[in-house]
Formats: C-alpha cells, sequence, structure tokens
C-alpha cells in the first residue's frame, strides 16, 4: 500500500507540471518551431518559435482574418440570447480550427501552441480535429491578439 502512495504522489507532481487534454500531454517547454497561434474572435496571428533548447523567439507567420462569415455560419438558427457578433466570433473559431487542420494535414507544424481569450479558446478547443489536438504542447486562456511579440514571449515564458 506503501508503494501505491509514493506512485500516486509522483503522479500528482507530474500533473502539476503538465496538462492532459483528450490524451495530449502538455507542457511548459515550446519546442523549435512550433507554430504559435494568437486569436481572439476577431482575427488570429501567427508565429514560428525560432528560439533552440526549449527558448522562446517568436517571428511573425502570417494571419487569418474572418471571412464568408454569413455563409460559414452555424447551421440552423442563431439563439435568441446570442447577438449577431458572438455568432460571428464562433464562425471565426471554426475557421481557424479548419485551418489548423490544413496545416497539420500538410505537415505545417508538429506542434502547437495557442493563445486565445477564454472563450475563443473553448470554442476553437471544442472544434480541433484530433490530428490538431495531438500536436497541441500549450495553451494559454490570455487575451494577447494585439500585443507587441515582446508580450506573448513573456506569457510563453
Amino acid at each position: 500500500m506503501r508503494r501505491a502512495t509514493k506512485v500516486f504522489a509522483g503522479n500528482l507532481r507530474d500533473l502539476n507540471r503538465q496538462t492532459t487534454l483528450k490524451g495530449t500531454a502538455m507542457t511548459d517547454k515550446i519546442p523549435h518551431n512550433a507554430f504559435v497561434v494568437v486569436a481572439d474572435g476577431t482575427g488570429a496571428r501567427f508565429f514560428r518559435n525560432t528560439g533552440r533548447d526549449f527558448a522562446v523567439s517568436l517571428t511573425a507567420d502570417g494571419e487569418l482574418k474572418p471571412s464568408n462569415l454569413s455563409s460559414d455560419g452555424p447551421s440552423g438558427h442563431r439563439p435568441p440570447e446570442q447577438s449577431k457578433q458572438e455568432t460571428d466570433e464562433a464562425t471565426f473559431a471554426k475557421q481557424l480550427a479548419k485551418d489548423l487542420y490544413r496545416r497539420a494535414h500538410s505537415g505545417g507544424f508538429e506542434a502547437l501552441v495557442l493563445i486565445a481569450d477564454p472563450q475563443t479558446l473553448g470554442q476553437i478547443r471544442s472544434s480541433l480535429h484530433k490530428e490538431v489536438q495531438h500536436r497541441l504542447v500549450r495553451e494559454i486562456a490570455k487575451t494577447l491578439t494585439k500585443a507587441p511579440i515582446g508580450d506573448i514571449q513573456k506569457a510563453l515564458n
């Protein structure tokens, strides 16, 4: 019984260092060439980690803006309590998840970091394909879309 307690306590320490999302281990270490996405409901900025040995040094790698929100929106009717802006933000989260799948499927990244405001992060997370989920190494619930690169790097350290 004592050995089982020690193993369990060791596992709890490991859980304090990592979070698990649907079988994918997330960590504080950001690997070289990781694809870093900073998003909110109105757009996403893409970066690459050019740092070595898990150091964080971001380089801009494009952006994604919402498009065709009215034709690409959720199926059915919008709930009455949901505003058009909320529907558009949810639609953009779905578009971003599709873009990430396309990139992952074509070998565009091996490791993914998601930074988004809490609401957008939840919307993106629920739309991610398993192939993208398996590449997710870290997520941060923070609004940094308009922040300078230095502030984003600080959030990752």
